[in-house]
């Protein structure tokens, strides 16, 4: 749940990151940005500038280490009109002519003086509301020892503390590793990082290092830096987010697998589709929810590991049609490209859709691909635990697949997310007449504990009865031991040659 605006609080411009400090910042204090070159701190500070704008509070840039002509144009390329904001550039020809290098008396001491000097004049003549500094670094310079640097800012902070004005300083984290001499002067610390896998985009994240008086969100939270500014994706907390909800059993749309789930799928569990390639589990989850949109459910579908194009040009062969719930809006499709998401933009659009949207139906397929979409995310399994917890507690049906390697006989999983799913399926290739599956697991109801045959063909899916004549049918090689009239005949429709 999005925390309401504190009335003692202040925007930073971004939504999310006021959601993580609870409302907002403190007005009226000093607070650090610090990250790398390119983390998104300039457009940090210029969202801050240009919110106060909105709300009618003047806004000063005072920039060391950029020129106007360049914050103007980084500005620009966001479609943000500077002109409500008032720029004032310290880095003069004089400070870089060489000859000064050349002096037997540096003029640091001179220089440093000259510009504290030069932005208590501006602040005093513009009597600004929001300043940003930019950047520490230069000031670091001039200041030539840690002792002088630490006074200069002192000074500073007690300086801004008598004008209500709310300051951010930005750092290039230059100084020396270890070195918290600004963390302890600062009132709060916001910290950008950047994340280079070895393929695919940067993943850039955000962490509140330190923030007095406030409670805020702790850990990291990932952050897009795109044309329009920063949007920030805060850290997933399922238990923040509860609703009532009916938890009878729906039906899948095929008599033979509600039978086999008994009864059929029931709001706020998610169920687990695992099987080897092609076997029908996409189809599967496909048919399910063709039969909660035309109950009037809405749904989205996440596509990891195939096209929109792919998926409604199969499902409409095997005579599931997606289309028409497509174009009425009831259905959502997602297409997630895996190498260009962070797993906190990823819950950001699942809230989306269920907070928004009212989607009641949610799958993914597969996590295969979308687990291997954060390449070195360490806590993924604990995101995704976070996700499905999330959607239980909405009332939400999840529908998860799940593919392994193989084809008959031993089955492999590159994962193992069986213990975070209330039901699990598990598809099997039957040396026989096609495929069987079977409910391994049910956290909601007594399941079969049996095995049925189904097929794909332009019926859609159909499930047999249970076949309890077969022995040695997960392995892949079953033996006939007695009679049974279970099987199903072959199907009348051609299969696609792309089930799953």
């Amino acid at each position: 749940m999005i925390n309401q605006p504190d009335p003692g609080r202040i925007s930073s411009g971004i939504e999310g990151l006021d959601d993580i400090l609870g409302g907002g910042l403190t007005p009226h204090r000093m607070y650090l940005i610090e990250g790398a070159p390119g983390a998104g701190k300039t457009t940090l500070a210029m969202q801050f500038l240009l919110k106060g704008a909105e709300i009618g509070e003047l806004g000063l840039y005072v920039t060391l280490s950029e020129t106007k002509a360049e914050l103007v144009a980084v500005a620009k390329s966001h479609g943000w009109d500077t002109a409500r904001i008032t720029i004032i550039e310290l880095l003069t020809d004089e400070g870089l002519d060489p000859r000064y290098e050349q002096t037997v008396l540096h003029p640091a001491e001179v220089e440093l003086g000259e510009t504290v000097r030069d932005v208590i004049a501006q602040v005093d003549e513009l009597k600004p509301v929001r300043l940003v500094f930019d950047s520490l670094s230069e000031l670091r310079m001039l200041s030539q020892n840690p002792l002088r640097y630490r006074r200069q800012i002192l000074a500073l902070k007690r300086y801004f503390a008598t004008r209500a004005c709310t300051v951010m300083l930005l750092d290039d984290n230059t100084s020396e590793p270890g070195d918290l001499q600004l963390h302890s002067i600062a009132h709060g610390v916001i910290s950008l990082d950047n994340l280079v896998h070895e393929y695919g985009g940067e993943h850039r994240r955000l962490r509140i290092a330190k923030m007095r008086g406030i409670k805020f969100r702790e850990g990291y939270h990932d952050m897009t830096l795109e044309t329009g500014g920063i949007k920030v994706y805060p850290r997933f907390v399922a238990a923040e987010h509860h609703s009532d909800y009916s938890a009878n059993a729906l039906s899948t749309g095929t008599q033979g697998l509600d039978a086999l789930l008994g009864g059929g799928l029931v709001p706020g569990t998610n169920t687990l589709f695992v099987g080897p390639s092609d076997v029908g589990k996409t189809t599967t989850v496909a048919s399910c929810l063709l039969a909660a949109l035309e109950r009037g459910e809405a749904c989205v579908y996440y596509l990891f590991d195939e096209t929109q194009i792919t998926l409604l040009r199969r499902s409409t062969n095997l005579g599931i049609d997606l289309r028409r719930h497509l174009e009425s809006g009831l259905l959502t499709l997602r297409q997630v490209d895996p190498a260009e998401i962070s797993p906190g933009e990823f819950a950001s659009d699942v809230r989306r859709s269920v907070e928004q949207d009212n989607a009641r139906f949610v799958a993914i397929d597969s996590l295969n691909a979308f687990l291997q979409a954060m390449p070195g995310e360490r806590y993924l399994l604990l995101q995704m635990h976070e996700l499905l917890t999330y959607f239980n507690q909405r009332g939400v049906t999840t529908m998860l697949v799940l593919g392994q390697h193989g084809v008959i006989g031993e089955i492999q999983s590159d994962i193992d997310i069986s213990y975070l799913s209330d039901v699990v399926v598990l598809f099997r290739y039957f040396e026989r007449r096609g495929e069987v599956l079977t409910a391994v697991k049910s956290r909601t109801s007594g399941h079969e504990r049996s095995i049925r045959q189904f097929q794909l063909g332009s019926g859609g899916v159909i499930v047999s009865e249970a076949l309890r004549d077969f022995e040695g049918i997960l392995g892949g090689l079953p033996r006939y031991q007695g009679e049974t009239t279970a099987m199903l005949p072959p199907s009348s429709g051609k299969k696609n040659p792309s089930a799953d």
